[in-house]
């Protein structure tokens, strides 16, 4: 006789004690995240990395050679963290997700103080997205970094369009 996973699952949660699944459900309320941090993969790390040091004052913290070149880096300002990791150390890493690695691009959302001190800082780099504001009170602005990924920044509210 089989018996599916699906039903072995529905059983055990019928037979399961009323006491032991409020157990489980108090454990996974509980449960402590301490941070989730995206990581970018790019064809090279260090344009990525001095795009954010440089032009909006990131601090590298970590960072993993491959040779003459980066594989990996973290960068951090503030509670933000982003990490780039090189197509060629993800193969090297995990090759079963070197292909998705190159399916990109991200896209971010980064809540900032003043966006006019973002615009100011990005001078010179192409604008993926003209200044707008949104009819939920943000105003954004949207560019690419060098690695292709489509960054949003966005000083929440702000007047909405009416």
């Amino acid at each position: 006789m089989r018996i599916s996973i699906v039903a072995l699952s529905l059983a055990a949660l019928i037979f399961t004690p009323l006491h032991a699944q409020r157990e489980n459900q108090e454990k996974e309320k509980t449960m402590s995240v301490k941070k989730a941090t995206a990581v970018l993969f790019v064809q090279d790390v260090e344009p990525c990395m001095r795009f954010w040091v440089d032009r909006l004052g990131f601090e590298k913290t970590v960072e993993v050679p491959d040779g003459n070149k980066l594989a990996f880096v973290i960068l951090k300002k503030g509670d933000v963290e982003l990490m780039y990791q090189s197509y060629a150390s993800v193969e090297k890493d995990v090759p079963a997700h070197a292909q998705l690695a190159r399916k990109g691009p991200t896209f971010l959302y980064v809540e900032v103080d003043n966006l006019d001190e973002v615009i100011a800082a990005m001078k010179g780099v192409d604008i993926s997205m003209p200044v707008r504001t949104t009819f939920y009170g943000s105003k954004e602005i949207g560019y690419k970094d060098p690695g292709d990924h489509m960054i949003t920044f966005a000083q929440l509210g702000v007047v909405p369009h009416q």
